[in-house]
């Protein structure tokens, strides 16, 4: 390759940039926002309240308020939504900042399985008598590692 069929450093840049602001704004953007959305439509119904209630005594072993449960469940759906769910929850005070150290780990592992299920899993081939065992490992991870990290900051 010549130095003169190199692209520019500047347009190597901005085709980069035009790339993540089209995945901010047609994914994470709309994740997120949708969290928002839900964790307020779940406080208007009282519905938060009763996944405190539901959830509590689960998310008690790993040092979090029952509410915790609508990060993972949004996470589990998408990752994007977890970490809106999460950050709603910490703007209102129901999480803390170690709490979120405890989910952080949790979303990752066992994120977006909802999507992935269909788009990755089938079109691989994966037998479907396989996916739940697929999805429950990924849940089992993710509460294994909510206790480490709950350990590692425990006081």
């Amino acid at each position: 390759m010549t130095d003169s069929t190199k692209p520019m450093i500047t347009d190597v840049f901005v085709a980069g940039a035009r790339k993540g602001w089209t995945i901010a704004t047609t994914s994470t953007l709309p994740n997120v926002l949708m969290a928002f959305i839900i964790i307020y439509a779940l406080e208007l119904t009282g519905t938060l309240a009763g996944m405190t209630w539901l959830f509590g005594p689960l998310m008690r072993l790993f040092g979090l308020p029952g509410e915790a449960a609508a990060v993972l469940i949004g996470g589990w759906m998408s990752m994007g939504g977890g970490v809106g769910v999460a950050i709603s929850l910490f703007e209102r005070g129901i999480l803390t900042g170690a709490h979120l150290a405890i989910l952080a780990p949790a979303i990752y592992l066992m994120g977006s399985q909802v999507q992935y299920a269909g788009r990755i899993l089938g079109v691989i081939g994966i037998p479907a008598k396989r996916i739940p065992l697929m999805i429950a490992l990924s849940v089992l991870n993710a509460f294994g590692a909510m206790i480490v990290m709950r350990l590692m900051i425990a006081e």
